[in-house]
């Protein structure tokens, strides 16, 4: 689990990084698609890897993986400003 953990760590944080360096970037398309080649696969590289070792460790590992895909949202959520529907309600 604790591997999923870390390649989730990558791939998610990959791709937090990739989101904010593409708004001032004069190529973007060229940022996102080398970044997701690459997170992507390290991260199947991973899982492959793992799935060697048995399908009980790649399925821990995927939780791992999940686990820190919410873990990684909640903590990088961007702070949600009120919109008129919010105060409408009540």
């Amino acid at each position: 689990m604790l591997v999923g953990c870390l390649v989730g760590f990558f791939f998610f944080g990959g791709l937090w990084w990739t989101v904010q360096k593409i708004t001032s970037s004069r190529r973007p398309y060229l940022i996102s698609v080398i970044s997701f080649l690459v997170r992507t696969s390290v991260a199947l590289a991973c899982f492959y890897l793992l799935l060697q070792t048995g399908w009980q460790n790649l399925l821990a590992a995927m939780v791992g993986f999940i686990a820190i895909r919410f873990v990684l949202a909640y903590k990088l959520e961007p702070e949600r400003r009120p919109t008129k529907d919010d105060h409408q309600s009540g």
